[in-house]
This record gives structure tokens, C-alpha cells and sequence, in this order.
């Protein structure tokens, strides 16, 4: 590659989003596989504390693209300024996050830009000449190898969950922060009125250690306690798949899968969870997952590091106090 592969992050009103050091570790991988230098890109009215925060990553700069207009999220703002800075200092190749932030801007920075675009991509690999990144269509069914064709500009987007953000080595301090120049005068026609949240409080499970997820074969609402006295035995979350928030008995923003939120946590434990397909490619990335499950042929326990076949109703309360005790809480 003859130019620089760009990182572009994401910030939330706390600071840069974890999955924006997913996006180093894994621009930091083809950098190393490609001999290209890599960038990290900041985008955001003030981008001085999170320039900060990547410039301790084993990166070659930072960028940090800071206009008034960045600040609240427009999709005009955001494209117009990295057009701009694209055709400034031509990378060979910009990731993102696969985020719905990026989701409604990027495609239309890659028209503008005419950039070859690939979306949603949960690995790559190095095959000869060509950098080959995988999808995963029909909601993870198939694994789909994709290649660029031609040259120029690249653009690529990461499934939340399919690189480490704890991958993203630390560097010797010694990246540079560049203020990229960028004009947006006129570049937005939008006005944000109000921000929108469908749940208020939202948790964030994607910055959680420990999970427990709960599926159907809790059987009813009235169950419940039995999981979340060991989610809270454990400290951890609580989670679910999809048909526990379609009946309501746990708000959507608890739901893991392809239609909810894609985890990483350092343990994961599946309680009543068969392991559909769309809900194993939220959380198969997890560090330790053990599934409960009095199903021995449930496709949870394919991805599962510890499974065990029985009753939940017997088990869950017995590993309940079994952490107690071994706590101290007991």
C-alpha cells in the first residue's frame, strides 16, 4: 500500500467508545502485515482528550479534524469533512466502526470519494497480493471472503466485536498529533433539534466484563430472579435474547444478537439460551462463555467454552451460592 491506512474513531458523551479501539487493534495487525504507517483519526468539535488517549496506542499520528459543526453528529458535517481530508492526504485505507453512526454516513463518503467499500467485516487475512476481509452474511450463516479491485482509496467497516479493543498495543508515546485543516462553512444543511434515545438509561452492554443472559427456556417473567440474583452474585449484567424483549419481560436494550447489541465480555454465561444463529453472533467473541442448557444438542454449547446440560431452575441456584460463598457474601 502506498499510503497510510486512517483509523477513524468514535466518541460518545464519555469519551472515545470501545470500539474505536477495536478499530487500532485492528489497523495496528495491517500495518504490521502491509508496511504501512498507521493513523488514528479524531473527529469532534474538541478532540484534544481523545487525541490524547490514542496517541498512547502504537500509532504513527493522530489526526484530530475539530470544527464547531462536528459537534452535535450530522451526516453532512461528518462527510464533508472527511472528503476534505481524504483528498488532502490521500490514505490507501480508512476504517471505521460498523456503527449506526457510520452506517448512515460512510456509504456516502465512499460515493463521494469513489471509494471501493466493504461493510460489516468480522476478520481479514493476507493472501499473496491481496488484503482479504470476511463478512458474514444472511445474519453470520456463510462466511464471505471480499477483495478490492483497482487501486485508490479503500474503505472498510468493523462488526463490533470482531477485533479486541484490549488488542490495541500500547505505543512509546511518540505519536504525533496533527490538527488536519478542514473548511465546513457551508457544509451542513441539517439543524439538530433533539437527540432521540428509544430507552432512556441505556445500558451499554458492549463495556461490560461479565454477562448473564437469560433466553426462553426461563419460561416465564416470574422467573427472572432466578438469573438476576446470579447476575448480581457475580456483579455482572443482564442480558437477553431476542424472544425474552419481545414478550417485554426485560427492556430491548438488553437484547444480544444481530438485532441487539454485540458483546465482548470476559465471561459470558448463557442461561436457557438454545443459540440461535442471530443471537451467536452478538456474543462468540466473548473471552469465556458457558452455557446452561438442559438441551445437549443446543447450538450454544458449539461456541461454549463450558457447557452444562440440566435443569437451569436446579443449577443456576446452586452456582448462585457456590459464588456466595466463595465471595464471602454467602
Amino acid at each position: 500500500m502506498a499510503g497510510a491506512i486512517w483509523a477513524v474513531t468514535e466518541s460518545g458523551d464519555d469519551g472515545l467508545k470501545s470500539i474505536s479501539f477495536e478499530v487500532i487493534a485492528c489497523g495496528q495487525a495491517l500495518a504490521e502485515a502491509l508496511g504501512s504507517p498507521l493513523e488514528a483519526v479524531v473527529m469532534a468539535a474538541d478532540g484534544s482528550a481523545a487525541a490524547e488517549a490514542l496517541a498512547a496506542k502504537r500509532v504513527e499520528a493522530v489526526r484530530v479534524i475539530e470544527d464547531a459543526a462536528l459537534a452535535p453528529y450530522t451526516p453532512d458535517a461528518y462527510t464533508a469533512a472527511l472528503v476534505e481530508a481524504i483528498k488532502a492526504e490521500a490514505p490507501s485505507l480508512v476504517l471505521f466502526p460498523h456503527s449506526y453512526q457510520s452506517r448512515d454516513w460512510v456509504p456516502r463518503l465512499a460515493a463521494e470519494v469513489d471509494a471501493g467499500f466493504i461493510s460489516d467485516v468480522v476478520a481479514h487475512h493476507i493472501d499473496g497480493d491481496d488484503t482479504v476481509f470476511v463478512r458474514q452474511p444472511y445474519q453470520g450463516k456463510l462466511n464471505s471472503d471480499c477483495v478490492f479491485a483497482g487501486d485508490g482509496i479503500n474503505i472498510v467497516s468493523l462488526q463490533s466485536g470482531a477485533y479486541l479493543a484490549d488488542d490495541a498495543a500500547a505505543g512509546d508515546g511518540a505519536a504525533e498529533i496533527v490538527k488536519q485543516p478542514v473548511n465546513l462553512a457551508a457544509a451542513s444543511r441539517t439543524e439538530v433539534l433533539e437527540t432521540f434515545q428509544e430507552v432512556e438509561n441505556k445500558v451499554d452492554l458492549s463495556r461490560a466484563e461479565v454477562i448473564v443472559a437469560v433466553g426462553r427456556g426461563i419460561g416465564k417473567q416470574e422467573k427472572l430472579p432466578v438469573v438476576e440474583e446470579l447476575a448480581e452474585a457475580l456483579g455482572a449484567q443482564l442480558a437477553a435474547s431476542r424472544p425474552v424483549c419481545d414478550n417485554e419481560w426485560l427492556p430491548i436494550d438488553r437484547q444480544i444478537g444481530s438485532s441487539g447489541q454485540t458483546v465482548t465480555p470476559k465471561l459470558y454465561i448463557a442461561v436457557g439460551i438454545s443459540g440461535a444463529i442471530q443471537h451467536l453472533v452478538g456474543m462468540k467473541n466473548s473471552g469465556t462463555i458457558v452455557a446452561i442448557n438442559k438441551d445437549a444438542n443446543a447450538p450454544v454449547f458449539s461456541v461454549s467454552d463450558y457447557g452444562i446440560v440440566g435443569d437451569l431452575f436446579d443449577i443456576v441456584p446452586e452456582l448462585t451460592n457456590q459464588i456466595r460463598e466463595a465471595k464471602g457474601t454467602g
